[in-house]
């Protein structure tokens, strides 16, 4: 267990907090928060400050792990479902927050199915299909949709740019979909 692989641990770990915080501002989980009391105001703060913290240790772990070679089948497995755990769970506490549509949701949470039964079509062929750079720039432009929709500030410019990342995330998770069924369309061939 290296030092990437640990912070791809840790990323996951945060999750819990990250999600705790989120659904505990509904009524249905207020007893949670009742026992952090003066938390109540600065939920949405943390819930952000968790998740940037979170989506840092995405940047991080990745740049240790190639700058000093310690890439692990492990890291190559647990780092991408993280950045999906991460990212799925915040979407998912939108929509109950009523921040983001579930159509929304439902196209990148399915994006993220496809792509993930792909790859396990894949490893059986014993063929290991690596991010994209398409797949990079949703992932980076997800992680910028949820801290502005998270923040909720009420200023009518924030509130485009909000939008703006959301169809901009939306148009990359189909884009990135594509590409990565065109790339490597050859594992779907060796199956039929």
């Amino acid at each position: 267990m290296n030092l990437p692989n640990k912070l791809t641990v840790f990323r996951v770990i945060l999750i819990v907090p990250f999600v705790l915080l989120l659904v505990g501002s509904t009524n249905e989980w207020g007893w949670f928060l009742s026992i952090f009391g003066g938390i109540r105001g600065y939920i949405d703060s943390i819930a952000v400050a968790i998740f940037i913290g979170a989506s840092l240790t995405d940047l991080l772990d990745g740049h240790i792990a190639r700058k000093y070679n310690l890439i692990t089948n492990f890291g190559k497995f647990m780092d991408p479902l993280a950045d999906k755990l991460l990212v799925c769970s915040a979407l998912i506490c939108l929509v109950e927050m009523g921040r983001l549509s579930a159509w929304i949701v439902i196209v990148i949470i399915a994006r993220e199915f496809i792509i993930s039964g792909f790859r396990l079509v894949a490893s059986d062929n014993g063929v290991v299909i690596a991010a994209s750079y398409w797949g990079k720039f949703k992932t980076t432009f997800q992680m910028l949709m949820v801290i502005v929709l998270l923040l909720n500030i009420q200023n009518p410019l924030f509130q485009v740019l909000g939008i703006l990342l959301t169809y901009v995330s939306l148009i990359l998770t189909v884009v990135s979909l594509v590409d990565y069924i065109v790339k490597n369309r050859h594992v779907l061939k060796e199956q039929s």
